[in-house]
């Protein structure tokens, strides 16, 4: 199985950050900025290249026969459903809302006393009106997706990294599949604590990833004495030099 792990394009909570350095304009659930949107087109059209009779040995670790990619899932966040949705336009590919792939923390916003506060999140008709190609969980309903639960602990954080990596492989180990998800970077950084057992330096180490940058993972397996036996291949990490440089965020 591969994984490609795609950050959704600049939203605009990161464009306030990086303009203000502040949450002061932080909302629930931003949308992509004009930018966002260009980023998400880019990748969209990128994942669409490569030569498929590029003859290369090995594990063609710069994709150069192309991004065989047969699944495609993201967060149910809007910024992350915005840049998927031309992603599975170009790639003719059924695009299924995976909620557990969702930033730290969940849906909310602060009272003026720095209290979070939970908010619903994106909810079936709305997804229906925006997003009629999404495919929802049978759950979904009108109280939204988040359903305006408390803010996420850091202990249920990692709870849901360590479950999303079960149930990926669950789904899709020991297979041809090629698989993307489109998530966010904070998740990224606690899926691959989580791949790398290293849980216990939680605040101590960090995967940067540019908006809309891809991470690509290989699953393998091998056969020795003790049996089948897996094994993790971090192929590339924050690959973004499609982007040309007025579009990197």
């Amino acid at each position: 199985m591969q994984l490609y792990f795609i950050r959704h394009g600049q939203s605009q909570n990161n464009a306030s950050w990086d303009t203000s350095g502040s949450d002061a304009e932080r909302v629930a659930d931003p949308a992509l900025t004009p930018l966002g949107q260009r980023q998400a087109q880019r990748v969209a059209e990128f994942l669409t290249t490569g030569d498929p009779h590029f003859q290369f040995a090995g594990r063609d670790a710069q994709n150069g026969r192309g991004f065989p990619i047969t699944h495609l899932y993201c967060s149910l966040m809007m910024r992350a459903v915005q840049t998927a949705t031309p992603i599975a336009k170009a790639l003719g590919l059924p695009l299924m809302a995976w909620p557990d792939v969702h930033e730290h923390g969940g849906i909310y916003m602060d009272d003026a006393a720095g209290v979070q506060h939970g908010q619903p999140g994106l909810t079936r008709t709305q997804c229906a009106a925006q997003f009629p190609d999404l495919i929802v969980p049978d759950w979904l309903d009108e109280r939204g997706w988040w359903q305006s639960r408390p803010y996420e602990s850091d202990e249920l954080y990692r709870e849901r990294a360590k479950r999303f990596v079960h149930e990926l492989l669950a789904r899709h180990s020991n297979s041809k599949d090629s698989v993307a998800v489109v998530s966010h970077g904070a998740f990224f950084t606690q899926m691959m604590r989580t791949l790398l057992g290293a849980n216990h330096y939680e605040g101590q180490n960090w995967f940067a990833m540019n908006n809309c940058a891809i991470s690509r993972l290989d699953f393998d397996f091998d056969i020795n004495e003790t049996g089948q036996q897996q094994f993790l291949v971090m192929v590339y990490q924050n690959r973004a030099e499609f982007l040309p440089h007025n579009l990197v965020s």
